[in-house]
């Protein structure tokens, strides 16, 4: 009994340990993608952008980060955070040329002139918080009838376009990238067949894993962690897509809402979780499946699905292809989990899973940085 509690404190300082050095660096200020509703008229485009315009004015490149205070720039960009509407509108517009210039809008072969038509500011507010402003962007349209395209450079991140007036089939995407919008025709309104649909909102879904989704990658990594038997791992991987696949479809049908600043501080809380059971728990190396904790990664599940929901209420899923969309957006998201898996096998499990010393050397300090890095997203994510 004694040796066992001196190994369960050895176990858990080296937790505090980790925590301590490693998991501060983690994510304070999200990058979010920006909002585009887009209407194409016979003469002219216009494009209503809602987003923090401080990382356009600054110059950051927002291409894979996901923390503003990762960037070199962070410190121009915090400074703009504190400037009051005027000098922030003054300041796009002294920087409009450059910014405008890796904005694309294509008519045919067409390069058009992306021009600022007004600017809404917010007052500051908390200047640790992201403050969306609305920027409104035209151009004139060549006189040939032909259908535009929409894009902007990969430094500005990813970006949701949607276009305005359509209906249930007009277009919606998110882009990352640098990559374009299909054609949107001058009269009517761009639509996709259902495997058009269904491709891209796989790749969403993907991507929405990896490289956007850090805290759903520690927590499959969490589960990886537990035990290298398939049985246990296959019975976790299932409760949680099962889960997250419910959750995610009614919070898309908008019968289940739950307030980010509820679901966001749980996410991070489940990664915890799953990281601290795997230090005290699986000593036996996961020969049976632990049905307790098949129980909570469901339960956990249900929480992460409304995480990915989020997303998806942001980009507004096709209504003439919603349920195909959604289909598309869910198997991306088991894909990505599945590459995090893959990856980890290759990486730790193939290469040292038969060692006597893998768990000790591998599985619990990976999975105590894992919880170092959840306990300080949860205090981030609840009181900064």
């Amino acid at each position: 009994m004694p040796f066992l509690v001196v190994t369960s404190l050895r176990k858990l300082a080296l937790c505090v340990l980790l925590s301590m050095g490693l998991a501060i660096p983690a994510f304070a200020h999200e990058v979010r993608p920006a909002i585009t509703d887009v209407t194409v008229g016979a003469e002219m485009i216009e494009i209503i952008l809602r987003a923090p315009i401080e990382p356009l004015i600054a110059g950051m490149d927002l291409a894979g980060l996901e923390d503003t205070d990762l960037s070199p720039l962070s410190d121009r960009y915090d400074a703009l955070r504190a400037e009051n509407p005027a000098e922030l509108e003054a300041a796009l517009r002294a920087a409009w040329p450059g910014i405008a210039a890796r904005i694309t809008l294509l008519a045919g072969s067409i390069r058009l002139d992306p021009q600022i038509a007004g600017v809404t500011v917010p007052e500051v507010g908390d200047i640790s918080l992201p403050r969306d402003s609305e920027l409104r962007i035209t151009a004139a349209l060549p006189a040939d009838g032909t259908p535009v395209q929409v894009g902007w450079d990969a430094s500005f991140g990813s970006v949701v376009v949607r276009q305005m007036g359509g209906g249930a089939d007009a277009y919606t995407a998110i882009l990352a990238g640098g990559t374009l919008s299909t054609a949107l025709p001058r009269e009517g309104f761009a639509t996709e067949g259902a495997l058009p649909v269904f491709t891209r909102f796989v790749v969403s879904g993907f991507e929405h894993i990896i490289p956007m989704g850090l805290d759903h990658i520690l927590f499959v990594l969490g589960l990886f962690f537990f035990a290298l038997r398939f049985g246990p791992l296959l019975w976790q991987v299932t409760a949680f897509t099962l889960a997250h696949t419910v959750t995610l479809a009614l919070a898309s049908l908008k019968i289940v809402s739950v307030p980010a600043a509820i679901v966001e501080p749980l996410i991070a809380a489940s990664i915890v979780y799953v990281a601290v059971e795997n230090i005290f728990g699986g000593k036996d190396g996961g020969s049976k499946v632990a049905w307790a904790r098949v129980a909570v990664v469901f339960g956990f599940g249900l929480l992460h699905g409304l995480g990915f929901a989020s997303v998806l209420s942001d980009v507004g899923l096709p209504e003439g292809r919603f349920v195909v969309a959604l289909i598309g957006f869910n198997i991306g998201v088991e894909l990505g989990q599945l590459a995090v898996i893959a990856a980890a096998f290759v990486l730790f499990a193939m290469p040292f899973g038969r060692q006597t010393w893998y768990r000790s050397a591998i599985a619990i300090p990976a999975s105590c940085l894992i919880a170092g890095i959840g306990v300080w997203w949860t205090v981030e994510r609840v009181f900064l």
